[in-house]
């Protein structure tokens, strides 16, 4: 990929992570008001419709994620590329894991919600801290925290580097308040920055992108 071809395809994607994180959070906002219909709260399990706007733009936030990375990678300096090829493995194993859990929530879980028929699906519900997806989703989100810590390492020498290292950098220290949630809840008071962090790294990654040559 040519440095303007990954200019391009970088600020196009980094837009995409930028309105779909909005898009979740406000949703999760929502939800932990109980305007979603949920009881409320960051321990409620979510309704058909809290499932659906929640997971929807998670569900598009993946493939968004991974694009951009390999944008990145491809703009990357050589002597720096390890640290995006690494933070592009890390953003593809977050991809996979998280958009099977939201494929099955989507199209497997929540019809059955709707419809009152979950006595044989228990396995699969959507509960926090309660559940096996909900475990398998917050290992997905520590590692797209991962892949924000390496690849900060390796951007392109453009004026928006250094503010994109430390937008990256912040995302990337969320990684154990997003890992050992399981075990203490209450980090969730503490991960729930990623809400900031995240949609702050986009806005500057996208800005790094249109400052190289073709952006």
């Amino acid at each position: 990929m040519g440095a303007s071809a990954a200019a391009r395809t970088g600020s196009a994607a980094a837009l995409c992570c930028l309105v779909l994180s909005l898009a979740y959070v406000a949703a999760q906002l929502a939800e932990w008001t109980g305007a979603l219909g949920s009881a409320g709260g960051p321990n409620a399990a979510s309704t058909a419709l809290g499932i659906a706007l929640l997971l929807t733009p998670s569900l598009l936030l993946g493939p968004a994620f991974v694009v951009t990375m390999a944008a990145l990678h491809a703009a990357a300096p050589e002597a720096r590329r390890v640290f995006t090829l690494a933070g592009l493995a890390f953003a593809a194993m977050y991809a996979t894991l998280t958009g099977l859990v939201y494929v099955v929530q989507l199209t497997f879980v929540a019809p059955r919600i709707a419809a009152g028929a979950t006595a044989d699906i228990g396995l699969l519900l959507f509960v926090p801290y309660r559940s096996f997806l909900f475990a398998v989703d917050l290992y997905g989100y520590a590692l797209m925290s991962a892949a924000t810590l390496i690849a900060a390492f390796g951007l392109p020498d453009v004026p928006a580097r250094h503010a994109a290292n430390r937008a990256m950098v912040a995302n990337g220290l969320l990684l154990p308040f997003l890992a050992f949630q399981m075990f203490v809840p209450q980090l969730i008071w503490i991960a729930s920055a990623w809400g900031v962090t995240f949609p702050l790294a986009m806005i500057l990654l996208r800005r790094l992108f249109r400052q190289m040559p073709g952006g």
